[in-house]
């Protein structure tokens, strides 16, 4: 007997990576996707609300909720990453407007009232901002015990940061919310900028997913197209590092991994290290670890799982010939 399916919500800010973490999301069948909460990020909200819901007509998942969250930071500025997804945040991909809509309710009250109905069963993956996250858990502090878990994507723990020398965009981002969420209590699973920008989708894999010339390989190719140009202008890298699909395979294929228990806590204070996350991994003067960090991490299974899944989301609707 199959065991059941990990029913999630991703909180999100679509962006070229969070596209491909929807797809596969939608692709596989270890997950129950309950919804999208969308969050500002790598676009403005507006933007990542329409591409949220133009990647799950694209995935076939209309039937996914879409649910509207924070247009800002909880303190900070607004900062956006449209330099490193493009114009509207998919790079050169340009999808239809979708037909479906937005729900009514706020992302912090659907959030809320999921996983309180069903303690111990929702896992939230959160890829962007945790702005969404951290007025959940303020607005409703049993959140953090009824929780399966938080797999965040975020952070740099032992490397240098991508957007500032010592920052990773997401922590940046709302550096006040990301010390909420690690301050909370919640079990939280990281997988930090240190391990993603070794998982690299390379155009061999991009041009293998485009070559049968379908909706979903067509616009991989077209999103990550800009994301592999900005790798390589910025970083120096070959390919372009898929983040947030890697976090998200955490869910189901939690052995892709290796883990340490770590303490966390983000500088919110500095200009010069504004959402650095100091990792104490010795766990000196007594600290508890409230993080379980991945420092390793099996890239080319992950890779290959991720191709041959969005090859058969792909054929399943949109058929072989």
């Amino acid at each position: 007997m199959s065991a059941s399916p990990h029913r999630i919500i991703l909180d999100t800010d679509p962006g070229i990576d969070d596209a491909l973490a929807i797809l596969l999301a939608l692709a596989s069948p270890e997950i129950e996707l309950a919804d999208l909460s969308v969050v500002h990020g790598n676009c403005t909200l507006a933007e990542a609300v329409a591409n949220g819901l133009a990647v799950l007509e694209l995935g076939g998942g209309q039937q996914v909720p879409l649910f509207v969250g924070c247009d800002r930071p909880l303190l900070r500025p607004l900062t956006t990453a449209h330099d490193t997804h493009g114009q509207r945040g998919l790079g050169y991909a340009r999808l239809p407007a979708a037909q479906i809509q937005p729900a009514n309710e706020h992302a912090v009250d659907f959030i809320i009232r999921t996983v309180m109905a069903a303690p111990g069963e929702v896992t939230l993956v959160a890829v962007g901002p945790l702005t969404n996250v951290a007025l959940a858990l303020r607005k409703e502090p049993r959140l953090a015990g009824a929780l399966r878990a938080i797999v965040m994507m975020g952070g740099a723990l032992r490397a240098d940061g991508n957007v500032t020398p010592r920052a990773e965009f997401n922590v940046y981002a709302d550096p006040h919310a990301a010390q909420i969420v690690f301050s909370s209590g919640a079990p939280l699973v990281i997988m930090p900028w240190d391990i993603t920008r070794l998982v690299r989708l390379h155009e061999s894999e991009v041009n293998r997913l485009a070559q049968a010339g379908k909706p979903i390989g067509r616009f991989i190719a077209d999103a990550t197209r800009f994301y592999i140009e900005f790798h390589q202008r910025y970083f120096g890298y070959d390919g372009c590092a898929i983040n947030d699909p890697a976090a998200l395979a955490l869910v189901f294929l939690p052995d892709l991994a290796t883990y340490a228990d770590v303490h966390v806590t983000v500088e919110t204070c500095s200009p010069l290290t504004m959402g650095f996350t100091v990792a104490d991994f010795m766990l000196q003067d007594g600290r508890q670890p409230n993080a379980r960090a991945v420092v390793a991490f099996d890239t080319p299974r992950f890779l290959s799982l991720f191709v041959e899944r969005m090859q058969a989301l792909e054929e399943r609707l949109y058929g072989t010939s």
